[in-house]
């Protein structure tokens, strides 16, 4: 298992020896900063960190925001105990951390607890965390999807076009810039082109460009979506939607690697590479007279179908955990995670609307989710997946939690009187009104 602990501290000079013997036995990398941290996890994932809080001067809110932004790693904080007379400080280490540490320091129990967060972090990691090829973007690991990264990285070293297949919402656009940032045409422009969403009067002017005067309003010449894309790639997008008398023009393109602009009498030279997808089978609009079978057959020289995430769920969940962190900066404080509840149910949907449907789902649930955890509720499948009542133990051991807490404090009783009637402390009591999302009542008297 791997022993790397990032320390962020104010900064690298000086630090106790208390701390350095704390973390000689790990693997550390050592900055100063938030700015430091976030390059150093931008190239690496660590998955333990090490807030180094003694001196820190920046606000608070900076802070909050870099460990939202920054939620994979279990963050472990080390501070003066003065610092938690301030209760933004205290609300800070309660939503972003692990475990934390006051001076002074006793270098074994930190040890102790580096290596737990380390033990906790295995547990939610994949087995497969380290091969994930994290420059194409294509997050999982199932046979579908890695078969498609070799058929990408194959096609990349060609420069003939590619003809990108998949329903809607399964991402043939990141395969689009997949295939572009491996060839050999990375350091140019990626100029991607949603065929559907221009209008038609004026998809001609758009993708070809046009002269001075071409037409009214044409006080001066403009570049073309197409020409812009010179030494690089072009994408269409949902190219069944581009009108038959554009079909020629882009035929024609194809061909002679030429293009006219509106209103001009000279063809200029555009050396970009089409890359092209669609949701629906352009054979079958070929059929039907809706596309072109010339250009067909002209795209149609090498072939790539994105897979439906029905047809990779090993890879839901991983997707799912990556757009919750993705979107750390949007979510509720109290919200850290899924339930194993919820994660059943997002394996067990069919994904009718694929990669978009869940990235859909995710977002709302971090948003709007009650508890510490996103419940299937949370995500708008309880009762769409899985046997009714199939309820899992964590579920009926979290809503027992949530109604003994919540019918009492909605009785009147005091944080006093609620602890002694479950047998808590009022230290665990609080964690689990936190856990719960409850709100601590008004003050009493007997309180």
């Amino acid at each position: 298992m791997t022993r790397q602990v990032l320390c962020v501290a104010a900064t690298t000079a000086g630090l106790p020896a208390d701390l350095l013997a704390a973390v000689q036995s790990f693997d550390v990398c050592l900055v100063a900063g938030l700015a430091e941290a976030g390059a150093a996890l931008r190239e690496q994932h660590y998955p333990v960190g090490l807030l180094v809080l003694d001196g820190w001067s920046g606000p608070l809110d900076e802070l909050d925001h870099f460990l939202r932004r920054h939620s994979r790693p279990r963050w472990v904080a080390v501070f003066r105990p003065q610092a938690l007379e301030q209760a933004p400080f205290r609300q800070l280490v309660h939503d972003h951390c692990v475990d934390f540490h006051t001076w002074p320091l006793d270098a074994a129990r930190l040890g102790h607890t580096l290596g737990h967060a380390l033990g906790l972090a295995a547990l939610s990691a994949s087995p497969h965390a380290a091969e994930v090829n994290q420059s194409m973007r294509l997050t999982g690991h199932s046979p579908a999807i890695a078969l498609l990264r070799q058929q990408i990285l194959k096609v990349a070293g060609a420069d003939a076009p590619v003809l990108i297949w998949g329903e809607s919402g399964t991402g043939k656009e990141l395969v689009a810039r997949a295939i572009h940032e491996h060839s050999g045409r990375s350091d140019g422009p990626f100029v991607p082109i949603n065929c559907g969403a221009i209008p038609a009067s004026l998809v001609q002017s758009m993708l070809f460009g046009y002269e001075k005067g071409a037409f009214t309003g044409a006080g001066v010449g403009k570049v073309g979506l197409v020409e812009s894309a010179s030494g690089g790639s072009i994408f269409l997008d949902e190219i069944g939607d581009l009108p038959l008398e554009l079909q020629a023009n882009l035929l024609r393109f194809l061909q002679e690697k030429t293009i006219y602009r509106v209103g001009a009498t000279r063809s200029v030279p555009v050396d970009a590479r089409v890359i092209a997808a669609s949701h629906v089978k352009l054979g079958d609009a070929v059929e039907r007279g809706h596309f072109r079978e010339d250009l067909f057959y002209r795209l149609n020289v090498l072939t790539l179908q994105v897979p439906a995430l029905r047809e990779r769920r090993d890879d839901v969940v991983p997707l799912a955990e990556e757009v919750f962190h993705s979107f750390a900066t949007e979510r509720a404080r109290r919200v850290r995670g899924f339930s194993s509840s919820a994660l059943r149910a997002l394996r067990a949907h069919d994904w009718p609307g694929n990669v978009r449907e869940l990235l859909n789902r995710v977002r709302r649930a971090a948003v709007m989710a009650d508890g510490a955890l996103i419940q299937p509720h949370d995500l708008e499948l309880d009762g769409l997946d899985g046997a009714p009542g199939a309820e899992d133990l964590d579920s009926a051991r979290a809503g027992a939690e949530r109604m003994a807490l919540q019918g009492r404090i909605d009785a009147g009783h005091s944080i006093t009187a609620v602890a002694r009637e479950l047998g808590v402390s009022r230290m665990t009591l609080y964690r689990l009104m936190a856990k719960h999302g409850i709100q601590r009542p008004s003050r009493r008297g007997n309180d």
